[in-house]
């Protein structure tokens, strides 16, 4: 048995992950700059919640949308080919939003439009993102990656909303754009120098695209653990949608700060979800994982009705720590157990469910949550997320203890 510091870094040893990797740490932070930036600058251009909640429905709802699609793309053509396209483009648009805000030309259109772009991409890359892991590490290190995917996720989710915000206090949104676009230059460097093994041929596909779908969501449905695991996802991505969108007006309102405060609180959710990663990374079986979703999921809607009641900073951030913790728990235990159980053969189009319930959910979130807050307040409407995750971890908790 591999000594625990080795088994936590053990899908290190293989080099195409290990370009994978860096190219993602760097890439990554990028990527949260630019969230945390565009949310300010809609912000800023509107003070509006509801706008905040549109603009992460647009981002984020082509994901729900088109991940189907996605899907059947991973499954069907070379997945590092598909990830270096979908990279490319992301980087243009990235550059784009950068070019026009530092002209000071941008538009609140604009904004949507490429966010809109940039949510159709991310629809093609995440199922082929998931689906490549596998490829590169082997099945018996394929656990080990996916927590130190997720690991290197939140550690540039701790570092680049703290940037983020002091890069947005001095010079404006249009440097953090610009840093991202020029992060993609790590990962898609990373992908060039890849060496990858033919794969085996892949079984000849028959049939339309629509029936391609079908016969992934009837695999899905059909496996019960599975299928427990995706809707209880859904759910906690929805309503963790609901405090994501509304921190800029809890940083300005409520809590006294601006956009250092922002990506203050952004930074916490991302340590405590980096510290999680790091504590599933380090075991080395993935056995005793099966109660691990819902037990991620209860404690993140508890956290969520703590953090609607906080009435300071540093309590906040605390808080919010604590949910990243227990939402990096459900989501990457969730996704192990998933991927150790579905072939390869429908790996892309499991993966693209996953991203419709982790990601597609979100924009959904987001725009109830919008929407909500302008009628309740953003206090109230995190409150009641939290209430009903905590709900639904326990519905799955009991219908889980009653089939085993």
């Amino acid at each position: 048995m591999p000594h625990p510091p080795l088994a936590l870094l053990r899908a290190l040893r293989h080099r195409n992950f290990r370009l994978f990797f860096g190219g993602q740490l760097i890439s990554l932070i990028g990527t949260w700059m630019q969230s945390v930036a565009q949310a300010w600058l809609v912000y800023r251009l509107t003070g509006s919640s509801e706008l905040l909640g549109l603009i992460g429905f647009v981002a984020q709802g082509p994901v729900f949308l088109l991940s189907t699609l996605g899907g059947v793309v991973a499954d069907r053509f070379e997945r590092h080919r598909v990830l270096l396209l979908t990279q490319s483009i992301s980087m243009a648009l990235a550059t784009l939003l950068a070019v026009l805000t530092l002209t000071e030309e941008i538009t609140l259109w604009q904004v949507f439009v490429i966010a809109g772009l940039l949510g159709i991409t991310n629809a093609f890359d995440i199922p082929s993102r998931q689906s490549f892991l596998v490829e590169m590490v082997g099945p018996e290190d394929l656990a080990n990656a996916i927590a130190l995917n997720s690991s290197v996720f939140n550690g540039a989710r701790l570092f680049g909303p703290a940037v983020a915000g002091l890069i947005i206090a001095a010079g404006g949104e249009g440097w953090c754009f610009a840093l991202n676009a020029a992060s993609f230059v790590a990962v898609i460097g990373g992908l060039l120098a890849m060496r990858l093994a033919p794969r085996p041929p892949r079984p000849q596909v028959t049939g339309s695209v629509l029936a391609y779908i079908r016969d992934g969501l009837v695999f899905i449905a059909g496996h019960r653990s599975i299928r427990g695991l995706m809707l209880l996802l859904g759910l906690s991505s929805l309503m963790g949608m609901f405090y994501a969108v509304l921190l800029p007006i809890f940083a300005d309102r409520i809590l006294g700060g601006a956009a250092a405060s922002l990506g203050l609180m952004m930074s916490s959710t991302g340590l405590g979800a980096f510290a999680a990663a790091l504590c599933l990374a380090a075991r080395t079986s993935p056995q005793g994982l099966q109660t691990w979703p819902a037990r991620g999921a209860a404690a993140f809607g508890l956290s969520l009705i703590a953090f609607s009641l906080s009435p300071w900073l540093w309590l906040s951030v605390g808080i919010l720590m604590f949910a990243g913790f227990a939402f990096m728990i459900q989501t990457s235990s969730s996704n192990t157990l998933i991927q150790l159980k579905v072939p390869d053969s429908y790996r892309g189009r499991t993966m693209a469910i996953y991203s419709m319930m982790f990601v597609g959910m979100a924009p959904f979130g987001a725009l109830l949550g919008g929407l909500l807050a302008g009628q309740i307040g953003a206090p109230a409407t995190v409150a009641t997320a939290g209430t009903l995750t905590l709900l639904g971890a326990g519905l799955h908790h009991y219908y889980r203890e009653r089939t085993v």
